[in-house]
C-alpha cells in the first residue's frame, strides 16, 4: 500500500471546507479532489486549496482510496453505500446515520467490502481527554454541558443528535457498562425538533450521568466534569484545559485539596482525526478512530434518548 492515500471529500460546506483544508496539509494524503451540489461553493472551495472539482461523487470516488463524508446527516445512507460499494474507505461526519437500523447496515456493508467505516466523533480527538482519561478510574458522578447559540445548520436532526452526541459517545467510551435508567427531557424552540435536552442516565455500576444540550444559548459551553472518590477532575473541552482537584489526608483528623491546572496546546481534535483516519486506512497500529459500531451505539442510546423526549413532550401537550 502506497503511503500517501489518495483521498476526496464529498460536501465542502462549513465543516467540509475544514476537511478539504487539513487533508491538504497531511503528508499521509493526497487531496485527488472535492465534490458538492452546489457547484459554486465547491468550486469556490477547490480554487482556495488548489484542487479539482467534480460535479458529483460518481466522478470522484474511482479516482480515490478514501472519502470524508460531510453531508447532511439525512444524506449519510446513501452516500456511504457509494463510497463503499466504489471500495472506498469512509470517515463519515457524525451521526453515522439518522437511525441505528441503517448504521447497522452500513458496518455490515463496510465489513462485507473489507473497508474501514470510521465516524467523526471529534472531541475523541480533544488533546486535553489524553491526558485526562489515565485519571478517570471510577467515577460516581458525571455532568456534560454543551451549549451553543443557534445556527441554521444542522437543524435538519434534533439536538441529541446535533451536539449531545458527541457527549454521548464519550461517555460510552469510559466503559461504565450496561445502563440501568435513563430519564430525558426537552422540547423544540426555534426549530420542529428538540433544540434544548437534559438527560440523567444511571449505570449498573453505580455511575449517575447529567447532560445538558442546547443549541439555543447565548455562548458557548463545552465542559465535562467528573467527581470520583478523593478526586473531582474539571475538563473544558473548548479552552484545552482541565483542573484536577485531588484531596490530600495529612492525618486522620485533616484533609486539605490540591489543584492543578493543565493545558493542551498541541494540534487540533480535527487534525489529529483526519490523521488517524489516514494512518489506519495505510496500516497504522497506533491510535485507533471511532469505529462504525461505535458510531451505532452513541445513535442508538441518542435515540432512546430523543423518543423518550418526544414522550414526555406529548404528555405535556395533553
Amino acid at each position: 500500500m502506497t503511503q500517501s492515500l489518495r483521498v476526496g471529500v464529498i460536501g465542502v460546506g462549513h465543516l467540509g471546507r475544514h476537511h478539504a483544508r487539513i487533508y491538504s496539509t497531511l503528508s499521509s494524503a493526497q487531496v485527488v479532489g472535492i465534490t458538492d451540489t452546489d457547484a459554486v461553493r465547491g468550486q469556490t472551495i477547490a480554487d482556495e486549496f488548489n484542487l479539482s472539482f467534480y460535479r458529483n461523487l460518481h466522478e470522484l470516488l474511482p479516482l480515490v482510496d478514501a472519502v470524508s463524508v460531510v453531508v447532511p446527516t439525512s444524506a449519510h445512507f446513501s452516500v456511504v453505500v457509494s463510497c463503499l460499494n466504489a471500495g472506498c474507505h469512509v470517515l463519515v461526519e457524525k451521526p453515522i446515520t439518522t437511525n441505528e437500523q441503517e448504521g447497522e447496515k452500513l458496518v455490515q456493508l463496510a465489513k462485507d467490502k473489507g473497508k474501514i467505516l470510521q465516524v467523526g466523533h471529534v472531541e475523541r480527538f480533544n488533546p486535553i481527554l489524553d491526558t485526562v482519561r489515565p485519571l478517570i478510574q471510577k467515577p460516581g458522578f458525571i455532568e456534560c454541558h454543551r451549549l451553543s447559540p443557534f445556527q441554521p445548520r444542522g437543524t435538519d436532526v434534533d439536538v441529541v443528535r446535533d451536539l449531545m452526541i458527541h457527549d454521548l459517545d464519550l461517555i460510552l467510551s469510559l466503559g461504565l457498562g450496561p445502563t440501568k435508567r435513563i430519564e430525558a427531557r426537552g422540547m423544540p424552540v426555534f426549530t420542529e425538533h428538540p433544540d434544548i435536552a437534559n438527560v440523567r442516565i444511571l449505570f449498573e455500576s453505580g455511575c449517575l450521568v447529567n447532560l445538558t444540550a442546547s443549541r439555543i444559548s447565548s455562548g458557548r459551553l463545552r465542559k465535562l466534569r467528573i467527581y470520583q472518590r478523593d478526586c473531582y477532575i474539571s475538563v473544558d473541552l473548548g479552552l484545552k484545559e482541565a483542573v484536577i482537584n485531588t484531596c490530600q489526608a495529612t492525618d486522620s483528623m485533616n484533609r486539605g485539596v490540591q489543584s492543578q491546572k493543565i493545558s493542551e496546546s498541541e494540534g487540533d481534535a480535527l487534525t489529529r482525526e483526519l490523521d488517524c483516519f489516514t494512518q489506519s486506512v495505510l496500516g497504522s497500529t497506533g491510535k485507533s478512530g471511532v469505529s462504525g459500531q461505535e458510531g451505532v451505539e452513541a445513535l442508538r442510546m441518542a435515540s432512546h434518548i430523543v423518543t423518550l423526549i418526544q414522550e414526555s413532550v406529548m404528555e405535556l401537550s395533553l
